[in-house]
């Protein structure tokens, strides 16, 4: 198997690597998130997940794209979730499914699985349809078991962990309109 994994950020990559390791599986690591606002905010989790991939010898393609007008026109004017996170999936697992396909790549996954705050049966959905339209393998792992050990070891590896999903209407929500 040759394993393509979007990747959103570090600590969430920390034990959906070790857990496919663990299955003797070595993900490529994929960079593709044009969701990720302010870009303050994206270049610190890309240049930490740079660092944090060199420091345990993975393999890590980077898409460098600030894709901040792309994300906000595929958004139609609808910034409510789940309507935004809908197209937060779709941007990123059909990317990350397409280059997969272009690029030799039996099968492809992501990082977003280790959350349980995102819409694991849409994210299914998502990457199901990227997989037929590419013609490459979804490699479906319910990550989430290891999400609280993989926040406690970016901690204790003393990685930037973000404070917010990743889109800008994520930070609005946590720190405006959840403080009303």
């Amino acid at each position: 198997m040759k394993l393509l994994m979007h990747t959103c950020c570090a600590p969430c990559s920390i034990m959906c690597i070790e857990s496919l390791r663990a299955e003797n599986i070595e993900p490529t690591l994929y960079w593709y998130n044009p969701n990720i606002h302010p870009a303050t905010e994206y270049k610190m989790r890309k240049n930490t997940l740079v660092d944090y991939a060199k420091s345990i010898d993975v393999k890590l393609l980077v898409n460098n794209e600030y894709g901040l007008r792309h994300f906000i026109n595929e958004l139609g004017g609808d910034f409510s979730s789940p309507a935004r996170c809908s197209v937060c999936y779709r941007l990123r697992l059909d990317e990350t499914a397409r280059f997969a396909a272009e690029n030799g790549f039996t099968h492809f996954t992501s990082t977003l699985f280790v959350s349980p705050y995102q819409n694991h049966e849409l994210m299914i959905a998502t990457a199901e349809a990227a997989a037929q339209k590419y013609g490459v393998e979804f490699l479906h792992r319910d990550f989430r078991p290891y999400f609280k050990e993989g926040q406690e070891r970016a901690r204790e590896l003393e990685l930037y962990m973000q404070k917010f999903c990743g889109c800008i209407f994520s930070e609005e929500d946590r720190y405006i309109k959840r403080k009303k």
